[in-house]
């Protein structure tokens, strides 16, 4: 890819999607299933790569939480390929009807779903990304633009060469994936600017980064938002569920947006619970950030400021506070929540129910991790990402929500009087 200016990779995608979008539901399969199998046999190449972005992403200072979304293995490479061929086996929502009448005049309506055509994609040092939106965005008919950052420099341009060069080897036209990585911010630039070009554009990545996009973009946007999540223990919460959730969905990756950053706890609760799930979670290396009540509960709690319920750590750290009610858990998680993941640990059915309810962020749960918050998790094979606005998706996008709907109307010379 030689080309000299972003301009042209946006004009070939516009090209190629009118090709994708005419591929049929097998097509379509049978290019992802050539992109799996050249991940796999490509894997060292991958990986070679991979070190030569961790090594300069350990020099620079980047940060363990990035670090750790930055890294390919063999492992992961594998779960990549997995995870295309997931998408492989996903029904086509190309053509699906979503619903249809007959007027009275006799014009019979059906509403179908068809490709947004192209999909831009901006995010930061997550090369997994470059992989998992290419074949959703291929499996649903799409092309597609990506812009994955200096951090997944190598790794990225890998990748694409890789994919691009199994849509040939499938028989299809390889301007259906294209990167702007090479034109740094340039490419970024021309990504949120591309209208006529673009027909969504999805961040994934920090705070800055989305709100940076949303505001400058002149393309429609979905918006990923941070996971500024919480879990509250309510006074029924039983010993071993409040344990076990809160340190999977702090400690199993807590540099992802559906690690768990803050815990409330019930005051009626927080004697039991307090040094149990504050003792287990220091027992996997979480420094917890706590309220004068936890401090008084606990040894080795690091004072908690304002800072602290505001903040998405995507680290081995952890805010803790003490809450009266649900009422004001549900009030705590109003002000501070970004609307990504929240969840309530409880046998009291009507504080479930209640918390369901009220709580507005893209995914509530009772009694579950919120760990689970994941387009693999919820059978979408890989996931966009998850939307935390309300406009067309919300939650962990799939197949689904990289498309549209048209309507197809058929008449036998009906006019309107």
């Amino acid at each position: 890819m030689t080309d000299q200016t972003p301009q042209v990779r946006l004009e070939r995608a516009k090209e190629a999607s009118r090709a994708t979008a005419a591929l049929t539901s097998d097509d379509k399969a049978r290019a992802l299933e050539a992109i799996a199998v050249a991940l796999l046999a490509d894997a060292p190449r991958i990986i070679e790569a991979n070190g030569r972005d961790i090594s300069r992403g350990e020099q620079d200072g980047i940060g363990g939480s990035l670090i750790d979304r930055l890294r390919l293995d063999e492992k992961r490479v594998a779960a990549l390929a997995s995870a295309v061929r997931e998408v492989a086996a996903l029904p086509d929502p190309v053509g699906r009807v979503v619903g249809g009448h007959r007027m009275p005049n006799g014009v019979a309506l059906e509403q179908v779903r068809v490709p947004f055509g192209v999909v831009g994609a901006i995010y930061e040092a997550r090369p997994n990304v470059t992989v998992d939106i290419a074949a959703l965005a291929l499996r649903s008919g799409n092309a597609v633009v990506l812009r994955g950052g200096s951090a997944a420099r190598d790794s990225n341009a890998v990748l694409v060469e890789i994919m691009r060069a199994a849509l040939e080897r499938a028989g299809l036209t390889a301007e259906a994936i294209q990167t702007v990585d090479d034109f740094g911010r340039d490419g970024a630039k021309a990504l949120m600017h591309g209208r006529g070009f673009i027909d969504v554009l999805i961040p994934r990545g920090s705070a800055a980064l989305i709100d940076a996009v949303v505001t400058e973009s002149t393309v429609p946007v979905i918006e990923t938002g941070a996971g500024n999540v919480h879990i509250f223990l309510d006074e029924t919460a039983p010993d071993d569920w409040a344990s076990d959730i809160v340190v999977n969905a702090k400690v199993q990756r807590p540099s992802v947006c559906n690690a768990v950053e803050t815990v409330l706890v019930h005051r009626q609760a927080a004697p039991r619970l307090v040094p149990l799930v504050a003792s287990a979670l220091q027992s996997e290396g979480v420094a917890i950030h706590g309220d004068d009540m936890v401090a008084g509960l606990m040894s080795n709690v690091i004072p908690a400021v304002e800072e602290d319920w505001e903040t998405e750590y995507l680290s081995l750290d952890i805010a803790m506070k003490i809450v009266d009610s649900l009422d004001e858990a549900l009030a705590h998680i109003r002000r501070y929540s970004t609307g990504h993941t929240e969840s309530i640990i409880t046998t009291d059915s009507r504080n479930a129910e209640r918390f369901l309810a009220e709580v507005d962020s893209a995914v509530v749960m009772v009694n579950a991790s919120t760990r689970f918050t994941d387009g693999g998790e919820f059978g979408f094979g890989a996931e966009v990402g998850i939307s935390t606005q309300k406009l067309h998706a919300r939650g962990p996008m799939g197949l689904s929500e990289l498309t549209s709907t048209k309507w197809l109307a058929r008449g036998s010379g009906q006019t309107r009087g």
